[in-house]
């Protein structure tokens, strides 16, 4: 198992080196290897007169009116700050909003900006300055669905996990204890038996015998990847598929991460 971190660096001057580790991740992805990476969320903090400051960026979005409540709440979540709000000059129907918001909580969010704006929104950001750091961000995303049985993943389990929250996880997969498979409809994680199997019978009903019908699953790309896990999860790359588990595979072992005092 090769071991890799990916940087997630929070300066403009550093984009395209963040682009290259994404490429050189994308490369070697087809080598016969198993690579696992984690978020690198890791803000460049500084220190001036025992103040603790941090990189600050100037966000200028263009949306349609239904999606400004959307962007408003996403960014409010990642520390963002609104400082203008107009129509955009010859169009009525677009909104324009300014925001000035903390590197470290636009990691991920393009990808979430396409979804809340299906595609119609238009996003700038550009480095302001380093400022008095603004606390920690709220909850970004939702939790996950964690696995706690190993082997081939099932039709029947899916369908009773469907209702829980969106699976990124397909029948016939193969998972393993502590393999992200779906995000949780709630902001905790919950942990799940996506191997579950129907009890089988000498008796066959034709009402149970329908064919299960699954919403296709959420499929992501490294970016989205990278910009999705948490602090506590990490990301596996491999030639055929990539997989989210938890850092620490075991439940026990997560609990009791879970309750250890922050430094």
């Amino acid at each position: 198992m090769l071991i890799g971190t990916a940087t997630r660096v929070h300066s403009p001057a550093c984009e395209k080196r963040t682009d290259s580790f994404n490429w050189r991740v994308r490369l070697t992805r087809w080598e016969p290897s198993h690579r696992t990476l984690g978020n690198g969320r890791k803000p460049l903090y500084k220190s001036e007169k025992n103040t603790k400051l941090e990189p600050i960026e100037e966000v200028t979005i263009e949306v349609n009116e239904e999606h400004v409540g959307l962007v408003v709440e996403a960014l409010s979540h990642r520390r963002g700050e609104m400082s203008d709000m107009g129509p955009v000059p010859g169009n009525s129907s677009r909104t324009k909003l300014k925001f000035t918001c903390p590197s470290r909580g636009l990691v991920g969010y393009r990808s979430v900006f396409s979804s809340d704006t299906r595609g119609t929104g238009f996003m700038h950001r550009a480095f302001q300055a380093y400022e008095k750091y603004r606390g920690p961000l709220g909850n970004v995303r939702k939790g996950v669905l964690i696995s706690m049985g190993r082997g081939a993943i099932t039709s029947y389990a899916l369908m009773s996990l469907e209702p829980r929250g969106t699976l990124f996880v397909t029948p016939g997969m193969e998972t393993y204890d502590g393999m992200i498979v779906g995000e949780h409809s709630r902001d905790t994680d919950l942990d799940v038996n996506p191997v579950r199997s129907k009890e089988l019978t000498n008796v066959r009903a034709a009402s149970k015998d329908e064919n299960v019908k699954l919403t296709p699953p959420r499929l992501m790309t490294l970016e989205e990847a990278i910009g999705y896990v948490a602090s506590d999860e990490l990301i596996e790359v491999t030639p055929k598929v990539i997989r989210l588990r938890k850092k620490y595979l075991d439940a026990n072992k997560r609990k009791m991460m879970r309750h250890k005092p922050k430094e």
